[in-house]
């Protein structure tokens, strides 16, 4: 059993009730479940299978697995074939799919983003002509956000390092906002030991606060019409109802809309007395996931007509980028001001310093499992002789892992230093988690 704050256990048994808060308790006496969510772009349902899996039930693509592999030494994993996220926060999926009107969503903003599970979602959910703007505040959190989104390999998908309030300045509008904000963490307990170390009653109050500012900012940015999903991976109500309620005092054209679940999903509603919108809280020892809170508002009863023609034109807002040169926008190359902004299109990534790129047409060779290994450390690889000079294009089971540029003798390895594996264990056998059917 967990040494949990005693401030933090009995305001919460107090707010969950004694049956609710004993099963959560009894959670910790289990393993936290794994689950995977497929790249539809990369992997055919048909034509591969998840060993050894069960669906998630509130998502497509996406799976339970009866135990946790080692991700880190599955070249499929680092392809971008599949993400490995929380199961509760892939319910955004059952949100998108009800709420979203892909006749019209052109521009959507992930404004607290890294490291990338709920965008990379999206991602796959949007048309493929919607621009996903994928926000990290924090620098390193923004290049980890970076590398799992490139990794992903979708087009029209920007990567950005700003605070919310740099958006708000930039006056650009966006068709769905989503606000997974900064909290206390306890909903993440019995995953990670860390946060409850870190938990206080002072850390409550100062995140409540900082979500409020974060929605302030975001709030404007939001088209008439336009979708706001607002989550946190916390329990208590001052981050959750209370800051949705406050949404609604402060903004006038704020609704929140209900989203049709199903009763075996066991996902429980408000919490706080009085307040009676339709909110949704994963618990874990109740629902199959770890801690959740998520609730959809819209800016406006309707959409107009002015906004669906308006929604419909192509973007022409102008990108910042943190390196202050050019950036290709999918409707125009844009110059730039002092922004904080990386971005990507058309898997054409600027790393750091590095620049990691897979075009096309390039020649391609195909790496055993130990090759793969060898790549992913960043060690050189020996090639075929008749294999041409320059960049190649390396994979696995088809699948691109990056770069090498073949000098004849050796290929000179060109995968971004930050996204090496530093394990030197090898395993004996590759156990897939994917395979083909």
């Amino acid at each position: 059993m967990a040494n949990l704050p005693a401030a933090f256990s009995e305001y919460t048994r107090q707010l969950m009730g004694e049956e609710r808060f004993e099963r959560y308790l009894k959670s910790f006496e289990e393993e936290p479940p794994v689950s995977i969510r497929l790249n539809p772009m990369k992997i055919e349902e048909d034509r591969w299978k998840v060993a050894d899996a069960e669906p998630v039930p509130w998502c497509r693509n996406a799976f339970y697995l009866k135990q946790r592999p080692n991700f880190t030494m599955d070249p499929l994993f680092h392809a971008g074939c599949y993400y490995v996220q929380e199961a509760a926060s892939m319910f955004l999926d059952t949100i998108f799919t009800q709420r979203n009107r892909p006749y019209c969503v052109k521009n959507v903003l992930d404004m607290c983003a890294a490291p990338g599970g709920k965008s990379t979602l999206l991602r796959a959910a949007l048309p493929d002509d919607c621009v996903l703007y994928s926000n990290e505040p924090i620098h390193n959190r923004a290049n980890i956000l970076l590398e799992n989104v490139t990794k992903w390999g979708y087009p029209n998908h920007v990567v950005t390092n700003a605070y919310p309030k740099d958006y708000r300045a930039s006056k650009m509008k966006f068709d769905v906002i989503l606000c997974d904000v900064p909290c206390s963490g306890e909903g993440m307990f019995r995953k990670d030991e860390t946060t409850i170390r870190e938990w206080s009653p002072q850390n409550v109050e100062k995140c409540w606060r900082l979500q409020r500012d974060i929605v302030s900012d975001a709030w404007p940015c939001l088209n008439a019409g336009g979708l706001f999903i607002y989550s946190t991976c916390t329990f208590n109500i001052k981050e959750n109802e209370e800051n949705i309620r406050w949404m609604l005092e402060t903004f006038p054209d704020a609704e929140v809309l209900p989203i049709e679940v199903k009763p075996e999903w066991n996902i429980t509603g408000s919490l706080l007395e009085g307040f009676n919108e339709p909110v949704y809280r994963f618990i874990p020892g109740i629902s199959r996931g770890e801690g959740l809170f998520i609730c959809v508002l819209r800016k406006g009863r309707q959409h107009t007509v002015e906004h669906l023609q308006q929604c419909c034109k192509p973007s022409t807002e102008v990108l910042y980028n943190i390196h202050n040169k050019v950036v290709k926008h999918p409707q125009q190359s844009c110059k730039v001001s002092t922004g904080k902004l990386c971005s990507i299109h058309n898997n054409t990534v600027k790393h750091l310093q590095e620049y990691c790129r897979i075009p096309q047409q390039a020649v391609q060779h195909e790496l055993t499992y130990y090759q793969a290994i060898s790549y992913l450390r960043g060690e050189a690889l020996i090639l075929p002789e008749n294999t041409p000079r320059g960049e190649v294009a390396v994979t696995f089971q088809g699948h691109p892992l990056g770069m090498v540029k073949n000098i004849g003798t050796r290929a000179n390895n060109l995968y971004p230093k930050a996204w090496r594996i530093k394990t030197t264990h090898i395993p004996t056998e590759y156990e897939a988690i994917l395979r083909h059917t």
